[in-house]
């Protein structure tokens, strides 16, 4: 999320790993410019990610891993999971990614975030 508390980008896996997450924040940085600041949580891949793209930058993204910090994050996912938690879980990974990816997509929509064409 962004300062104005749009959604920049989102990503479900199946498990975190160094590779995906970076994959991830250089895709995000690609179309949505530079952040100053990232929150993140306390997940060792996604620090670990950030790390590796600030190698190979002049000047460095700052890191932030402060809880308090991320809950402006997942009070944005709040929506998602009153919507998810009646369904009683998914019967695979792929159904669960496809259904939370329109949820998603959804709540940026309800939120204004999508452009339309006219």
């Amino acid at each position: 999320m962004d300062t104005a508390g749009k959604t920049v980008d989102f990503l479900f896996r199946a498990k975190r790993d160094k590779v995906t997450a970076r994959r991830f924040f250089e895709t995000s940085i690609a179309r949505k410019g530079v952040p100053e600041t990232v929150t993140i949580d306390k997940s060792g891949s996604n620090l670990a990610a950030l790390q590796a793209v600030n190698a190979a930058r002049e000047t460095p993204i700052m890191i932030r891993q402060l809880k308090y910090l991320n809950n402006v994050v997942e009070q944005d996912h709040r929506a998602v999971k009153r919507i998810t938690r009646p369904m009683l879980g998914f019967k695979d990974f792929r159904c669960a990614r496809i259904i939370l990816s329109g949820i998603e997509v959804m709540h940026m929509i309800r939120k204004g975030q999508m452009k339309t064409e006219d």
